[in-house]
């Protein structure tokens, strides 16, 4: 089969790196990909022209390049794209999509909506209220005081939530995304949320429900391995808050009681949530939980695999992903995804991630990424670069790779234990190069990981 990937982050290439290893996969055709997807088996990567991008006023140029490529099927990676419609556009142009319509990617278009349906459905989570006007946020905040954490409403690129410790925090957050106007329309409107106190994890799923598959009781939300990611940019979770400095997976120590409880009280209230609204959802959800002393907390929903937390779990999937997809999307004669026997490595994934001097603020790119992993840190088996924000400078692929971005790349190393695949992360990472590369040393240490809801 042949398949159309939408994206060009890590994320990105560690999908494109799992529907390649398929013998069901033809052709995978990133739009626009990366360095990393442009080097991996059975794969084109197809620009984006000038005035395009990845959304639904562009869908003539994604049914032009579908029909040229015989595509069976799009997986949409990013979340934007999945908010604006674009899956619902390429449906009814006849194209199956792996990534919801736009009414359920509301779940991480709208902090209010996802907490509405949290809410509505009993799903454990932080207490909120939503406020349209600045005074209305500055009274709460003076009455309730400090710790709170301010979300806007909207997609903000990882820039629209601010963990306040104190009052004169919180207030300066609501004059920034109220008045000032630093997010736009995003910021327009707030959720106000109780902090939470504890350590965060991520639950990455695929989801598969419609109105036909409940009736025919085979409606699913099946969860995979649980993830860990450090977002702070300095050692010991210090520092400022980013997109993600690494991950490990499985999280070590999550304990079977842990599990019950989420799925219990928010996968399975999530579910019949789905069912419930009539909500069509075919592709991935990401949960992310805040472990309290109460039990697991929802944080939020995105409507899509975390990046980089898919870089530390991929690796860890025992089973062809190309055929999760076809289960996801409920294809006549290959089986749904309850049915599916989604299987798992034994062991841990470590995904240290390298980024740009500078970041999460200003950083310069367009540097070369200099590679010299001998034998012994890198195989194809235990040890794979997935690239993020790298580019090759033109299609020849002579020259080394150049840095495009924030976050250029991660290492992701697989072992038996925690400890070794941190050896073998941080030993391969220690052989990549370029000018003003940082990166954290501690990922999948004790004490690193995040804690209060980021």
């Amino acid at each position: 089969m042949n398949v159309m990937l939408i994206g060009s982050g890590g994320r990105e290439h560690a999908l494109c790196w799992a529907l390649a290893k398929s013998d069901k996969t033809a052709k995978i055709v990133c739009v626009p990909g990366n360095a990393g997807t442009a080097a991996e088996a059975k794969t084109v990567n197809v620009k984006l022209p000038s005035g395009i991008s990845p959304e639904p006023g562009s869908i003539d140029f994604f049914v032009k390049t579908a029909g040229e490529h015989k595509i069976d099927f799009v997986l949409v990676g990013p979340e934007a794209p999945l908010c604006a419609g674009l899956a619902d556009a390429l449906w009814e142009k006849g194209i199956p999509v792996v990534g919801p319509k736009k009414d359920a990617a509301e779940l991480e278009g709208s902090k209010d909506f996802a907490k509405n349906f949290m809410k509505k459905y009993g799903i454990a989570c932080a207490d909120s209220i939503t406020v349209t006007e600045a005074a209305q946020a500055e009274s709460y905040i003076k009455t309730k005081g400090a710790p709170i954490v301010i979300k806007a409403d909207g997609l903000a690129a990882g820039k629209g939530v601010v963990v306040a410790a104190t009052r004169e925090v919180a207030l300066k957050a609501v004059n920034d995304f109220m008045k000032a106007g630093t997010l736009g329309q995003a910021g327009k409107k707030l959720v106000l949320e109780e902090y939470l106190q504890g350590s965060e994890i991520s639950v990455l799923a695929a989801v598969s429900v419609s109105p036909e598959l409940a009736r025919k009781g085979k409606a699913a939300i099946v969860p995979f391995v649980a993830a860990r990611d450090h977002k702070r940019l300095l050692d010991g979770a210090r520092g400022a808050n980013t997109g993600g400095m690494g991950a490990v997976a499985p999280v070590p120590g999550l304990s079977a009681d842990v599990s019950e409880a989420f799925a219990r009280t928010i996968l399975e209230p999530t579910l019949k949530g789905f069912i419930a609204e009539r909500i069509e959802y075919r592709g991935f959800i990401f949960f992310g939980l805040m472990l309290t002393d109460s039990g697991p907390k929802l944080l939020e929903y995105n409507v899509r695999l975390g990046d980089p937390e898919t870089q530390a779990v991929l690796p860890l999937l025992d089973c062809d992903f190309a055929h999760l997809c076809k289960a996801i999307l409920d294809v006549k004669n290959e089986g749904t995804l309850k049915e599916f026997d989604i299987r798992w490595k034994k062991g841990f994934v470590c995904a240290p991630v390298a980024v740009s001097g500078g970041y999460p603020e200003k950083y310069r790119t367009g540097f070369p990424i200099m590679q010299n992993v001998p034998p012994t840190a890198q195989n194809t088996q235990d040890v794979k670069i997935f690239f993020a924000g790298a580019e090759y400078a033109d299609s020849t692929r002579r020259n080394p790779p150049q840095t495009s971005g924030g976050r250029v790349l991660a290492v992701s190393a697989f072992a038996p234990t925690l400890d070794e695949a941190r050896s073998k992360a941080y030993e391969a990472l220690k052989t990549i190069r370029f000018e003003n590369m940082f990166y954290r040393t501690d990922i999948g240490l004790p004490g690193a990981a995040d804690s209060g809801n980021l």
